[in-house]
């Protein structure tokens, strides 16, 4: 991990329910696109893109944002870096080792019902054109 990067707080989107000191890990199956087993946990540096995480997530109930700490080296997402957009503006990463939950974002303002609808239709566009997650 970059030097600087050490110093970042990071974050994870979902709509599990976690604890402290519980660990996100791939392997599972993803709580997006088409349900694959997943080769990366997913992790940001903003609370932005942890909110799009937390509502765009497959499954019941509310969205929850949790802070996390990579246990092993991380590396940009190249769903929103360099592959799609030029740098990475979201400061989002993935890596293959194990997230450790070290707390939770617990009051946080949700994107409004339109900006939702308008990533989900986004979202379905893209599947419609067979474009999925890079999981390369």
């Amino acid at each position: 991990m970059n030097e600087h990067l050490s110093q970042e707080v990071f974050y994870h989107g979902t709509k599990a329910q976690l604890n402290e000191g519980d660990q996100i890990a791939p392997g599972f199956i993803s709580n997006y696109g088409s349900r694959k087993v997943a080769s990366y946990v997913y992790l940001t540096a903003t609370l932005e893109a942890a909110k799009w995480g937390a509502e765009l997530a497959i499954g019941e109930g509310n969205g929850r944002i949790y802070i996390v700490a990579p246990t092993g080296p991380i590396e940009d997402d190249p769903n929103l870096s360099d592959k799609k957009y030029p740098g990475n503006p979201t400061k989002s990463y993935r890596t293959k080792c194990p997230l450790m939950v070290t707390g939770k974002v617990t009051t946080w303002e949700g994107h409004t019902a339109e900006q939702l609808k308008a990533m989900q239709d986004n979202l379905e566009r893209l599947k419609q054109m067979g474009i999925e997650a890079i999981e390369d």
